[in-house]
């Protein structure tokens, strides 16, 4: 998580100063909601109160926007094995799929809000525990993008409890803890990087969480002489394409991303990043067909883990088929319930898929996993 996390706090605080606006935003979305259906007649509607309400759910530093609710270490612990180890590992130290969330912190640093290794040059990596400033930000980011493969599935109370867990793995709260919203306020005073952070930078408008009066920008919206749309005047010819090797074969073996297969033409096979033109609406894939197998890969968030032909989190389907040719009903009691240990060190969690979801993608697979 901390891999990609940093940029995403930054930007989450900022989309988090707009609740500051809310009552003038909403005045201006419903009362004038005339005024924009004449100005232009046709398009679109103003969103309702309940709509804004359903998007509206990010947390403040502050604690603005928590849900009521509550979650113990035990219970985040549960949670955390069956739904969060597989990529983050058992203590949230793992470093295969995602840098680490834990380590690098001590007793010291929680008591004075700022982590001594950050000042060090020498040490090796740094977790998301030694970065983030604000509990808030863990519970808000846990609520809203995990788990990977299923964000915005965790209830409040599990949230709350996932968070504990992460927190007794730092030494922040003891075994026995239960954080909820009547006592964040308190762990946010043992964040061993609470006093890394400022607000000193018009983040935030005014000085509500100790900020600046002025927003730290002066754009001006181009309403003339503004230039024209651009037009592609070069392009990497073929015999460029793949001078250097593979871009596939070159990427860091971490998270989801990948280059394209620079091995191949561009637009076949293996070049992943080109888009797929849809035309018109397409008929319901036959059942046992390839197309079939796709739709629920793409369904059940098998391809977050898993790519057709190279190894991603897990191994490519085409292992896979070669593997356990022949073996449906074993490769659907596997996806049923997991596997550890077969193809490296990162489980796959117990999947709940529909049983004729699974066995259509066991035989698929046991048939040779066709694209």
């Amino acid at each position: 998580m901390s891999s990609f996390l940093e940029p995403v706090l930054r930007r989450v605080h900022g989309v988090r100063r707009a609740r500051a606006w809310l009552p003038l935003a909403a005045s201006m979305v419903l009362g004038g909601q005339a005024l924009a259906q004449d100005r232009f007649p046709g398009v679109g509607r103003a969103a309702t109160p309940k709509e804004v309400a359903a998007w509206d759910i990010d947390v403040r530093p502050d604690f603005k926007g928590l849900p009521p609710g509550s979650g113990s270490v035990d219970k985040g612990q549960d949670i955390w094995e069956a739904k969060c180890a597989s990529c983050h590992g058992v203590f949230g130290e793992s470093n295969s799929v995602f840098n680490p969330l834990i380590g690098g912190t001590s007793k010291q640093d929680i008591e004075t809000g700022r982590v001594a290794n950050l000042m060090r040059t020498d040490y090796p990596g740094r977790t998301t525990i030694m970065k983030v400033a604000t509990v808030s930000t863990l519970w808000d980011y846990i609520n809203r993008a995990m788990p990977w493969n299923e964000p915005k599935s965790l209830k409040p109370d599990e949230v709350y409890a996932v968070t504990a867990f992460l927190l007794n793995l730092a030494d922040v709260v003891p075994q026995d803890f239960t954080l909820s919203d009547k006592n964040i306020a308190e762990v946010q005073k043992r964040m061993p990087n609470r006093n890394g952070m400022t607000t000193q930078h018009a983040l935030w408008p005014g000085k509500e969480l100790k900020g600046l009066g002025k927003p730290d920008t002066k754009a001006v919206a181009c309403m003339k002489d503004c230039s024209v749309a651009g037009e592609k005047i070069a392009e990497l010819p073929p015999f460029a394409r793949d001078a250097h090797g593979n871009l596939r074969d070159q990427n860091r073996t971490v998270g989801p991303q990948r280059g394209a297969d620079t091995s191949r033409p561009e637009g076949k096979l293996g070049d992943a990043a080109r888009p797929v033109a849809v035309k018109g609406p397409a008929a319901p894939p036959a059942a046992g067909s390839s197309a079939e197998a796709a739709a629920l890969l793409q369904k059940h968030s098998c391809t977050a883990c898993h790519a057709q032909g190279s190894k991603l989190v897990g191994p490519s389907f085409a292992d896979v088929a070669k593997k356990y040719a022949g073996k449906a009903d074993y490769l659907a009691g596997k996806i049923r319930s997991g596997s550890t240990g077969v193809w490296g060190e990162i489980p796959m969690p117990p999947q709940t898929a529909p049983d004729a979801d699974v066995k259509a993608l066991a035989a698929w697979l046991a048939a040779g996993a066709k694209p």
